[in-house]
């Protein structure tokens, strides 16, 4: 057996833990700290604590809330893509589809939508305003998710 290659090995070696428990045992060194210990672990104890020495607790939490903000922001965009509060410009109807919408009073989509539930009728007396931009209205009302009241749907496109 080779001489002088073996660790001291202390009989009174003293550990410590971080809620102030401390007890003697043997070791190969002379003091030990510890974060639990069988008088604050929640196994041992039944009390529901959550040991988290790594921040691993934190860091889900923090995961799961980026999680919720990125959710909520999505329902929010999908409620705005369908607003009926959106401007009619940006439907890119045409200039003169456009502005024969807005000679009539009718700026944004809500209001659109209003006169298609009054019939094709009732948009097509819109001075300026004639079928093809009718199907080209009701195509983009379509693309941006918008529903179209059903007496409305005489044309189809």
């Amino acid at each position: 057996m080779k001489v002088d290659i073996h660790p001291t090995f202390y009989t009174d070696a003293v550990v410590t833990c971080a809620c102030g428990n401390s007890w003697t045992t043997g070791s190969t060194k002379k003091e030990i700290h510890t974060d639990v210990c069988s008088q604050c672990h929640p196994f041992f104890t039944g009390e529901q604590r959550i040991v988290d020495t790594e921040g691993q607790v934190d860091r889900f939490y923090r995961k799961l809330q980026a999680r919720q903000e990125y959710l909520d922001e999505i329902e929010t965009r999908e409620a705005e893509r369908v607003s009926p509060e959106r401007p009619i410009e940006e439907l890119e109807l045409g200039k003169r589809a456009t502005d024969a919408l807005s000679k009539a009073e009718i700026v944004n989509v809500g209001q659109a939508l209003e006169k298609l539930a009054l019939g094709d009728d009732a948009v097509l007396a819109i001075d300026g305003f004639g079928r093809k931009s009718l199907a080209d209205l009701k195509k983009r009302l379509r693309a941006f998710g918008y529903i179209i009241p059903e007496v409305g749907e005489e044309i189809t496109v």
